[in-house]
């Protein structure tokens, strides 16, 4: 399927419609999504730890970003494939998200993000799903709030400031 194809089938899943069909088309939707990461995996940088990623990210328009991890001999400097795919679609001008797919090579788990991602999802809203995949396509579905309950955000930065009576 190319990756048209792949995005036309995203993008109906999108729209409204019967409910029966509509879950039909977002299960294909999300496997589209899942396909995306998978094979964004194939493109994963990771000579230390042998652990390849891959995400793809959907937007609310249709449009998916693909990444993979990339890694550097010094650790702390590597990326990972959920902030490389966000990266690429903020870079493009886009900041509202519908969806993400998550996969790596775990057969007898799900690939799970880390905390820094988890984060760095949440920048961009807490009620976006997210799709953990394993090779075989099997995903569990959860959302950012769920990943990371309790979580800080943007929002979070506009409170009003509490101020203290002076004891003095």
């Amino acid at each position: 399927m190319s990756t048209w194809q792949l995005r036309a089938e995203l993008v109906n899943s999108l729209s409204p419609e019967p409910r029966s069909h509509r879950l039909h088309r977002m299960q294909e939707g999300v496997m589209g999504l899942i396909r995306m990461s998978l094979d964004a995996k194939e493109f994963a940088y990771c000579p230390y730890s042998k652990f390849r990623v891959g995400a793809a990210v959907l937007a609310h328009d249709g449009r998916v970003f693909t990444g993979c991890n990339v890694e550097n001999a010094c650790y702390n400097l590597g990326i990972c494939a959920e902030r490389n795919a966000i990266s690429k679609a903020v870079s493009e001008g886009y900041r509202d998200f519908k969806a993400i797919a998550i996969a790596s090579d775990l057969s007898d788990q799900f690939i799970s993000p880390c905390g820094g991602c988890r984060q760095f999802m949440r920048e961009f809203g807490a009620s976006w799903d997210v799709y953990l995949s394993k090779p075989d396509g099997s995903y569990v579905e959860t959302t950012v709030d769920e990943l990371l309950p309790g979580s800080f955000g943007p929002e979070d930065l506009k409170m009003k400031k509490v101020h203290m009576p002076n004891e003095f």
